[in-house]
C-alpha cells in the first residue's frame, strides 16, 4: 500500500460546520428562486469610475461560488438591478445566470415576471436587497435577507441579516442557508471534499 493511499483512506468525511436557526430553515425549505440586487449585495455598493466614464464593479468570488451551487441544487438565482453595465453582464454570463432584469427601478413587476416564467409564486421565493427599492420584493418573499451594511429600514423588514457586508460574502451566506434548507449542502460539500 502506498503512502498516498494510506493518507487518502485516513481522511474523515467532511462534516458541515454551518448551523442556522430551525425557524429560518423553515422559511427557506421550499425556495426555488432567489432574487438578488447587485449594488450593495453582489458588490460593495461602490461605483468605480474610469477616466473614460466606464463603471467598474468588484465582485466576490465566494458569492459567485454560492450562486453556482444554488444552480447545482436546482434553485434559480435571479438578478434584479436598477443599473446596467458591461461588467455586470459579463459576470452573470460567466456564472451562467439567465434570469436577469437590468435598469429596473420598479423591482416588483420584474420579480413577478420571473415567477410567472418559472411557474412559481412568492411562497417559493427568497430575496436579498440592501435599500428601499428592494422592499417591494423583500416584503413578499418567503425568506427575505439583507447584508449587514444594508439600510436600517431594510434590515428592520427582513427575516435574516447576514454577518458579512454586501460584496464581501453576504450573498454566499444566503446561498449556504438555502442549500442547508434544501438538504443539498452536505452532499455538495462532500463532492468538493473528495
Amino acid at each position: 500500500m502506498t503512502r498516498a493511499l494510506v493518507i487518502e483512506q485516513a481522511l474523515p468525511a467532511l462534516q458541515p460546520a454551518l448551523n442556522f436557526p430551525p425557524e429560518l430553515l423553515l422559511y427557506a425549505q421550499n425556495v426555488k428562486v432567489v432574487f438578488f440586487d447587485v449594488d450593495g449585495v453582489l458588490t460593495d455598493g461602490g461605483l468605480y469610475m474610469s477616466e473614460a466614464g466606464e463603471t467598474l464593479k468588484r465582485f466576490n468570488i465566494l458569492d459567485g461560488m454560492g450562486l453556482r451551487l444554488l444552480q447545482k441544487a436546482g434553485i434559480t438565482p435571479a438578478i434584479i438591478t436598477g443599473r446596467d453595465s458591461p461588467a455586470l453582464r459579463a459576470r452573470l454570463q460567466a456564472l451562467g445566470i439567465a434570469q436577469a432584469h437590468f435598469g429596473t427601478e420598479n423591482k416588483r413587476p420584474a420579480a413577478e415576471s420571473t415567477l410567472q416564467a418559472l411557474g412559481l409564486d412568492w411562497t417559493a421565493a427568497a430575496a436579498m436587497g440592501d435599500d428601499w427599492p428592494d422592499l417591494p420584493v423583500l416584503r413578499r418573499v418567503a425568506l427575505s435577507c439583507a447584508p449587514a451594511n444594508a439600510h436600517a429600514e431594510v434590515r428592520a423588514q427582513v427575516r435574516y441579516v447576514t454577518q458579512a457586508c454586501g460584496g464581501h460574502g453576504a450573498a454566499r451566506e444566503l446561498c449556504d442557508l438555502l442549500l442547508v434548507a434544501s438538504g443539498r449542502y452536505a452532499g455538495l460539500l462532500q463532492e468538493y471534499g473528495q
